[in-house]
């Protein structure tokens, strides 16, 4: 099998700035995607549910096409190599915040420990509140890609999907669950909750892609 060298660059830049050496770099100088405005607060959106979940009751569980299925649970999770990165955040309703600083565990950490076999090539969250959504393993396996559990140095709060959310800053934030309680590896794509009603499945904010095409879409 051949080298994928853009995964290899990506995990070098995740290892440098593990060990502090590589700080963070934006995606260009216009840092703006096309139809969004810069705000400074957080504004909150979700399904209208916040799960109560006591951390000593938390669990993420991890499976499907895995070598090392395990679940985690709040104390084994804050175990891992904490990993902190400052990210922009792109809101499908028209809103950015920048330099946003999350700290957690790197997807590159859960991938290392539960090792995808060969066929898995989607990656499905779900959530506690009912949510969930999908990504392609690729775009989850990238140096600023992690499941947080503080945002700006406090524990993440509940109205922003604490105790622990997925935060992938090169999507619109749909695609990163709230209230993470399972990861589950795939060999083909489902559409999570927001996918199978009408959003984008790539969620490209420097593309606009905020609503599916029809023959982008697919269904289970």
């Amino acid at each position: 099998m051949p080298i994928n060298e853009d995964l290899v660059a990506r995990k070098e830049r995740w290892a440098r700035k593990m060990s502090g050496k590589e700080p963070r770099q934006v995606r260009s100088s216009d840092r703006l995607p096309p139809g969004q405005r810069l705000v400074h607060d957080w504004p909150v959106l979700d399904l209208g549910v916040r799960p109560e979940v006591p951390l000593d009751k938390w669990q993420l569980k991890i499976h499907g096409r895995v070598e090392n299925p395990l679940t985690l649970n709040w104390d084994q999770f804050r175990a891992l190599p904490q990993f902190r990165d400052a990210s922009d955040f792109h809101c499908v309703t028209t809103w950015s915040r920048y330099d946003l600083e999350f700290e957690g565990v790197a997807f590159f950490t859960i991938a290392e420990l539960v090792k995808p076999k060969p066929e898995a090539k989607f990656v499905f969250f779900k959530s506690y509140d009912g949510y969930s959504t999908n990504n392609p393993l690729e775009v989850c396996m990238d140096d600023d890609v992690l499941i947080a559990q503080s945002a700006n140095g406090k524990p993440l709060a509940a109205e922003h999907g604490g105790p622990a959310r997925v935060i992938i800053p090169k999507k619109y934030a749909w695609k990163g669950a709230k209230f993470i309680r399972e990861i589950v590896f795939l060999d083909r794509d489902i559409l999570g909750f927001w996918e199978v009603r009408g959003y984008s499945n790539e969620a490209d904010p420097w593309l606009e892609q905020r609503h599916a095409t029809y023959d982008s879409r697919k269904l289970p």
